[in-house]
């Protein structure tokens, strides 16, 4: 494992358009961070810079204090596991494993106990001697990671590497890879823009947007405290509630409410679909909707409701049975309702 600093890394593929702006980032020792954000944002230019494929136009990169910002890519003991796996179909599964070994001149049986060791951890140790083309693409992947972490790297990169397989195999494959970066106590990098991978997986993340990081933080904080109105949606559902913003009080039709976080030029006012309750209580704080639409998603509800001209989606575990045109009462869970700055970010 290593402590991985980025400072300064900017990139343009054309003239005049960059895709990555003047990014620093600290990775901890042991940590998996993940980069979250949309297709084209620059998370897999800024992966890709830090295996050694792309060089930056500008920026420093230094592991445990050492600069490798010029080594190539063999030399910077930096693992990745690429989206398509990047197999050898004519290799067998151990080849496919060792090829990163034998290319750093590991030989005879260190290289058969790495090999071996690595297929334990992935817990395909059984087929070493089978074709590739023979796995499931689950096993695929989990070959693709074995590989990466037999050569013991500094860093370990991910490149979207369950974006190729099913619901079930994407459940199952984030829980081994935690699983995997834990035991191993690996420094690791993930990149995606699936935010249930990185909520339920990630020690902490950053939100890439236009080849800036707008935010970083742990999973809890960033996802109930978003500072920024992009953050906010692109980290899941939210409404966000017309009305006159002034500090930190919000005024609407339907009442007068006190915002948490920090005081904006440019503000919005949200809150997550889950910190709107409906209660048969006169709460402080508490007002009246009408019920417009119902969705249901098993172990939970989906509620619209119309309040005033603005309508709002609430989410219920374990729901009761609601009549849709009936008014029922709502009241923002105390301490959820964000001030968040909705400036575009350039």
């Amino acid at each position: 494992m290593a402590e991985v600093s980025v400072r300064g890394i900017s990139k343009a593929y054309t003239a005049g358009v960059p895709v990555l702006k003047q990014v620093d980032l600290d990775i901890h020792a042991g940590e998996l961070f993940f980069m979250l954000g949309p297709s084209g944002c620059g998370k897999s230019t800024l992966l890709r810079i830090l295996a050694g494929l792309v060089t930056p136009d500008a920026g420093k990169i230094t592991f445990d204090g050492v600069d490798i910002s010029a080594l190539p890519p063999e030399k910077r003991r930096a693992a990745m596991v690429f989206q398509n796996y990047a197999l050898w179909p004519n290799m067998d599964v151990f080849e496919n494993v060792a090829f990163g070994l034998r290319t750093a001149g590991v030989k005879g049986n260190e290289l058969k106990t790495k090999v071996m060791e690595a297929l334990e951890l992935v817990q395909l140790a059984d087929f070493a001697r089978r074709k590739v083309p023979s796995l499931s693409g689950g096993q695929q992947q989990r070959i693709a990671l074995a590989r990466a972490l037999a050569v013991d790297p500094a860093l370990l990169l991910l490149d979207e590497p369950l974006s190729n397989l099913d619901a079930r195999l994407r459940d199952a494959m984030r829980s081994e890879i935690k699983r995997i970066c834990a035991l191993r106590n690996l420094t690791a990098l993930y990149v995606t823009h699936d935010r249930q991978e990185a909520l339920s997986m990630a020690d902490r993340i950053g939100v890439m947007h236009k080849g800036i990081i707008l935010e970083m933080g742990e999973p809890e904080n960033l996802y109930d405290h978003p500072e920024t109105a992009f953050c906010a949606q692109f980290l899941g559902d939210i409404n966000f509630i017309s009305g006159r913003i002034s500090g930190k009080t919000l005024e609407t039709e339907f009442g007068t409410f006190t915002l948490t976080g920090k005081e904006y030029g440019s503000a919005a006012a949200g809150i997550r679909p889950e910190r709107i309750k409906i209660t048969d209580a006169p709460l402080p704080g508490s007002f009246e909707a009408v019920l417009e639409e119902r969705t249901f998603c098993g172990e939970s509800c989906e509620w619209i409701f119309k309040a005033g001209s603005q309508r709002l989606c609430v989410r219920e575990s374990a729901p009761v049975r609601r009549t849709i045109g009936n008014v029922y009462r709502l009241v923002f869970e105390e301490g959820y309702l964000l001030s968040v700055d909705s400036a575009e970010q350039n």
